[in-house]
């Protein structure tokens, strides 16, 4: 079976989980019996249902990591997982709603990087330094990208451009969004500054880099490798240390800055999460169901597929990753923006 075929099959057990994790919701359903030798029967955790709150909407990245997630881990677990799509505000929305519930670990936020700096860019007061990591599932490697016709064949001609006066175009999905956090990192370590435009999604954005309306944008590799292969995009730079394997022609971005190396690697990065002052023994059993689910090789074929590198970090070594992962992107944001 050929990759598009298999990454079919795999946006189709996605969609298959949405639709089970919706009759889920319903009060006519008969919930499960807790599954024999149940990890949450150690203490009577979980209740008969929990919640699963994801930030981003039905159908995009998020969406698609932790769907097939839960349906792994409630088998597991020997209870439902109920999701819903809060969407709003760089994911605040999801992010509130979660932190204004007990902390008792029957809602789970389900998210990205984006709360790490939401405090330092006045999109809310909470971080993540209010909610526990039960997973960290994994990041991706981003790149600059600009359309088949464009003019510009790499990222000094970029900012050399912006730099002499031209006003360059780059497609964002707002503030705190991955192509605003990239384009910070750009001008922190550059100098050059460009006319950001927004857009509601990744998909827009990447719309708009191909039909002209934008100059350039940053992309994950799961957003833009079909767009690679069919010669659609041009791939100027990777933001990475490593190269991306089926993608190694493209050049790294400390080939021409060395100075981005001090803040590599770096890109989105997505987990799942409880409110802090969650019982440790809670989180424990949390951390070790969504481990040994993040585990199964089902999912790590569908995290292959939609090129994400896997990290699987729980407890200390997953609040190190997001802590680094803060200050890397503070020091930026305050070299570019003044912020405190």
């Amino acid at each position: 079976m050929n990759r598009k075929k298999l990454l079919a099959c795999l946006l189709l057990a996605a969609l298959a989980c949405a639709l089970l994790a919706g009759c889920g919701s319903s009060a006519q359903e008969e919930e499960p019996a807790a599954a024999e030798g149940s990890i949450g029967s150690v203490i009577g955790y979980p209740p008969q249902e929990l919640a699963g709150v994801i930030q981003w909407g039905a159908g995009g990245g998020t969406d698609s990591l932790m769907r097939p997630l839960s349906i792994l881990t409630q088998d597991i677990l020997g209870t439902n997982i109920v999701l819903t799509n809060k969407t709003g505000e760089t994911g605040s929305v999801a992010t509130q709603y979660v932190f204004d519930q007990a902390a008792d670990g029957s809602v789970l936020l389900m998210g990205a990087e984006n709360p790490a700096l939401y405090d330092k860019l006045g999109i809310s007061e909470l971080s993540y330094d209010d909610f526990e990591c039960v997973l960290l599932i994994g990041d991706e490697t981003t790149g600059v990208v600009v359309g088949k016709d464009s003019p510009y064949s790499s990222l000094t001609e970029i900012v050399e451009a912006a730099k002499a006066g031209t006003e360059l175009t780059l497609a964002t999905t707002g503030t705190g969004g991955l192509p605003w956090e990239a384009a910070a990192m750009i001008t922190g370590i550059t100098g050059a500054e460009f006319t950001q435009v927004p857009y509601d999604s990744d998909a827009s954005a990447k719309a708009a880099v191909l039909n002209g309306e934008c100059d350039f944008t940053v992309s994950k590799v799961q957003m833009g490798y079909q767009e690679y292969k069919s010669g659609e995009y041009k791939w100027l730079c990777m933001l990475s240390t490593e190269p991306v394997e089926l993608m190694s022609d493209v050049p790294l971005i400390t080939a021409e800055y060395p100075e981005f190396a001090g803040y590599l690697p770096w890109g989105p990065f997505y987990g799942v999460f409880v409110k802090e002052g969650t019982d440790p023994e809670v989180v424990k059993i949390l951390a070790d169901t969504f481990s040994k689910a993040y585990a199964d090789s089902s999912y790590q074929t569908m995290l292959g597929y939609f090129y994400i590198n896997p990290l699987g970090c729980t407890g200390q070594e997953a609040g190190e990753y997001i802590s680094s992962w803060r200050t890397n992107m503070v020091d930026i944001l305050t070299k570019v923006h003044a912020i405190e």
